[in-house]
């Protein structure tokens, strides 16, 4: 259970960095990062990562897909913590 929690930690960091990363260079036209890749980190298990990335550079908050799909996924990651833990 140590290394799930550990992998869920991670992968919330890595798409809360991602999503700060994507808005730094949307503000100086550099190369973005791809939504679909926003999109699986956070069905991996980085959720509440870009839901908190999302909040906190005020980033795709207009995008009805993000302020849709980031809570389902979260929903979604924790209905599989849930089932994960109940089956360790």
């Amino acid at each position: 259970m140590t290394y799930f929690l550990i992998y869920l930690l991670l992968m919330n960091i890595i798409t809360f960095v991602e999503m700060g990363h994507d808005k730094g260079q949307a503000k100086k036209g550099g190369r973005r990062v791809p939504e679909k890749r926003l999109f699986l980190l956070a069905a991996l298990g980085g959720g509440i990562g870009g839901w908190l990335g999302m909040r906190m550079w005020r980033h795709k908050t207009k995008h009805t897909s993000f302020v849709v799909g980031f809570p389902l996924l979260i929903a979604l990651n924790c209905i599989c913590v849930i089932l994960i833990a109940m089956y360790m």
